[in-house]
């Protein structure tokens, strides 16, 4: 399903750190049916506001961090299944090896998808020292990115500081190598906006990491995605039922 070879014959930027744009990902007959059926089960919701990195929005597992089978597979598509199996190969690991130089083969990997909801956000920031490059992977079928919910590579913690952004639209992907100064964001999704920002990030972390973004302490309730009148009808059922009502 991945095109491997887009991924290990890409160009590694060096400025204003290490990172690749990679499109053409995906044939057009597996990008339409990866976007029809993005996932909608077993969301939880991550916000945060008034620290340095403002965020808001949704995820999912797709693999848990050094797991190898796929999170709440009842609820993914033939093709998202197809993908994940892809993402737990070694042959994906040695395409992103390749591109970066470093030894992947062994290292924690975690899966997750991601919905920005109008008025999602992720402020500017590095990422976490336990990781060591991540992979971004892009399933809108169509964006305007006036809309905001662009990928920005920023030479500095200024979100203004702008070297580039990328549009979330599937096939679309990017690699960012971590480093002190791998500052990137994404652009807050407009309120107006009709349509969620959807994503999925493959991690690489070091062998003592944990995640962060699903402790071995976390209870937060997960949740159906709506984004239809079926889902919303499906979502307060879900929560009703959580909740024993």
């Amino acid at each position: 399903m991945i095109n491997l070879n887009q991924i290990s014959q890409a160009h590694l930027e060096t400025e204003p750190y290490r990172w690749a744009f990679i499109d053409g990902l995906f044939s057009a007959r597996d990008a339409a049916a990866l976007v029809k059926s993005f996932p909608r089960d077993r969301f939880k919701r991550m916000s945060y506001y008034g620290g340095d990195k403002d965020s808001e929005y949704e995820s999912r597992a797709v693999i848990g961090m050094r797991e190898q089978f796929i999170s709440g597979p009842e609820g993914l598509s033939r093709p998202w299944k197809a993908l994940a199996d892809e993402l737990l190969a070694t042959d994906y690991r040695a395409a992103m090896s390749s591109l970066t130089g470093f030894d992947l083969s062994a290292a924690p990997l975690e899966v997750n998808v991601f919905h920005y909801p109008p008025g999602g956000l992720l402020g500017a920031h590095p990422d976490l020292e336990d990781k060591i490059v991540t992979h971004v992977f892009y399933f809108n079928r169509l964006w305007n990115d006036d809309d905001g919910g662009c990928l920005s590579i920023l030479r500095s913690s200024d979100p203004a500081d702008v070297v580039t952004t990328i549009s979330p639209v599937v096939g679309n992907s990017v690699v960012l190598v971590r480093s002190d100064n791998s500052w990137h964001t994404v652009t807050p999704v407009a309120k107006s906006c009709r349509l969620s920002r959807r994503s999925l990030t493959t991690t690489f972390y070091h062998a003592h990491a944990v995640s962060t973004m699903w402790p071995p302490e976390d209870t937060a309730p997960l949740h159906y995605y709506p984004n239809s009148r079926v889902g919303r009808w499906w979502g307060k059922l879900a929560t009703r039922w959580r909740s024993g009502l």
